[in-house]
């Protein structure tokens, strides 16, 4: 801070003012999280319902999906390349393991199946990108429509219900008062945040983003690194589908419409760029509990839902628009 003191202090009053507001946005997590508690002194303010203990673990859970599936979304990002399909493998998981279990395949079977699935959906989309090089905007896209038709063919658009209570276990549990869900998601979100900030092969990605020539010509494997990544992602989208059909017993192909949307709104929000070479699990976290609580006070203020998927649009655009002006400032 001594260094960017000074160096706004030798600066003309109008760089000082360019350097001022450049430090405090590429602050990125601080300043997510003071509109964070903005919002929440706000809310605080309309409604006594806010601060309830219901309202507080409906919201909590709600974010388990976003933000498991932000993490791998985080990596990708950072490594320079995204995923459209989230969504759709989320529910594409979720229909296929309430279906084997109904038709008496073990839930652990089930379960471990179903991870597969979005582990092989996830290096289906790296070897796209990777080896045969299509753009990751056409390869996911196509993924993602092959994952929600699926889900649709299996069930011809019906939810799978009728499922044992066994399977409703992890989804309806609580443990030292705080729901289960939510524990698995806290313990994803910072082994993520760890791993990406400290463990030599996950770090490759930022090296990988910032400049992949580079990257090749110091030795990383670029395409192996970038085909975890996408595994990653399969992985964490079929998690989080098999928590919320555990939530909800029941197997919903329509679930996660819209939900790459959230993902990457709350991953750039929170200082990941869409170039790659920068970005945070903690800051893509917290940009998913600042997407939450916007669609949780629209809620409360009974704003329609077809109006929460516009302001999701508008969030990821501005966010977009400020990650570019910031590059711009940093020039």
């Amino acid at each position: 801070m001594k260094a960017v003191d000074l160096l706004v202090n030798k600066s003309p009053p109008s760089g000082r003012a360019l350097l001022a507001v450049k430090a405090i946005l590429q602050v990125r997590e601080l300043t997510l999280f003071a509109l964070i508690l903005i919002i929440c002194a706000a809310m605080t303010l309309v409604t006594p319902y806010f601060l309830s203990s219901a309202n507080f673990r409906a919201l909590s859970i709600g974010l388990v999906p976003t933000a498991i599936i932000a993490v791998g979304m985080t990596v990708l990002l950072v490594s320079g390349g995204f995923d459209l399909s989230v969504g759709s493998v989320m529910a594409l998981s979720g229909t296929v393991a309430a279906l084997m279990v109904i038709n008496g395949v073990p839930i652990s079977i089930s379960v471990i199946l179903t991870l597969a699935l979005g582990i092989i959906v996830g290096i289906g989309n790296g070897l796209l990108v990777t080896l045969v090089g299509i753009n990751p905007l056409v390869a996911t896209l196509g993924t993602m429509s092959v994952a929600r038709g699926s889900a649709l063919v299996l069930t011809e658009g019906r939810s799978v219900g009728n499922l044992p209570k066994e399977f409703g276990y992890v989804g309806d549990a609580t443990w030292a008062g705080l729901p289960l869900m939510v524990i698995i998601m806290t313990v994803i979100v910072i082994a993520g945040d760890v791993a990406l900030r400290h463990t030599r092969y996950l770090r490759q990605v930022y090296y990988i983003g910032a400049n992949e020539g580079a990257a090749k010509l110091s030795g990383i494997l670029v395409n192996r690194v970038r085909i975890f990544a996408y595994a990653l992602t399969g992985f964490l989208a079929s998690l989080a589908g098999l928590l919320l059909s555990s939530r909800l017993q029941a197997g919903t192909p329509t679930a996660g419409n819209g939900l790459e949307l959230q993902v990457l709104a709350a991953a750039v929000i929170g200082g990941a760029r869409l170039g790659g070479g920068a970005g945070t699990v903690f800051g893509a976290f917290l940009g998913v509990v600042f997407v939450g609580l916007i669609n949780n006070a629209m809620t409360m203020l009974q704003v329609s839902v077809l109006w929460q998927i516009v302001v999701a649009g508008i969030i990821l655009i501005v966010a977009v628009a400020l990650d570019t002006l910031l590059r711009r400032i940093s020039r």
